[in-house]
């Protein structure tokens, strides 16, 4: 399939009430507003494709974007191209799921998303924390550079209460992924937890919720000191 092809059927699979969903949440436009079941149908068919799916990102489309993500592999960009991929997500659900993927799977991931918290645009930053969390959901503890991380959970403490809506949610996932997956700081992600209290989204009309960081830790956990780590963030 080539670029046209695969945008032809997005556009086949785009749901008007999907799409409004999608507005409403913060999706601009261009967007068709397909399920994420209907992508996970055509993503099947395009695995390993690298170059339609940086071809699919650079339409700006959201859902073709998404796409992208659920069909590249990370270990095979450059960073010159994850980084536009932070920097052009079409909106915060695209820079809170391509853009990490992919950079979780890169080898110069974890010094990708340091950059990336560093920035002053919050898309930008929303997907370094997402990234962070996605390493230590994936990666073993004896690959992480553990110690940064346990700075990193301190650090959340001292800048949330100041941090965008985006950027404050995206902590917060990584305080979760951090308590349920890495083990040596498991005990500090749930005081770090205690600490942050209810997460509140100041600016959300949408009726989302931010998970309580601590019982969502302990249910991901089974009864389990930590969780398994993953193989994939993909969803």
């Amino acid at each position: 399939m080539k670029l046209k092809d695969v945008m032809t059927a997005l556009a086949a699979k785009g749901r008007e009430k999907t799409k409004l969903m999608m507005l409403k949440h913060g999706a601009k436009e261009p967007l068709f507003g397909v399920q994420v079941a209907d992508l996970k149908v055509i993503a099947k068919s395009l695995k390993g494709r690298q170059d339609l799916a940086l071809e699919l990102f650079d339409t700006g489309n959201a859902d073709a974007q998404y796409l992208a993500g659920m069909i590249a592999d990370g270990r095979h960009m450059t960073k010159a191209q994850l980084d536009r991929w932070a920097k052009t997500a079409s909106w915060d659900w695209v820079s809170a799921t391509a853009a990490p993927w992919a950079a979780s799977e890169h080898p110069e991931g974890f010094a990708l998303a340091m950059k990336w918290i560093e920035s002053k645009s919050e898309p930008v930053a929303r997907a370094g924390w997402r990234t962070l969390g996605a390493l230590g959901t994936m990666r073993p503890d004896a690959d992480l550079p553990v110690a940064k991380f346990g700075q990193l959970l301190d650090r959340v403490v001292r800048e949330m209460p100041r941090a965008p809506d985006g950027v404050r949610y995206q902590m917060n996932f990584f305080v979760i992924a951090v308590g349920t997956y890495v083990e040596p700081l498991g005990a500090r992600a749930i005081a770090t937890a205690r600490k942050l209290g209810k997460v509140e989204m100041e600016e959300d009309d949408t009726d989302c919720q931010v998970p309580d960081a601590e019982s969502y830790i302990i249910k991901c956990r089974r009864g389990l000191p930590v969780a398994p780590k993953r193989k994939t963030v993909r969803c």
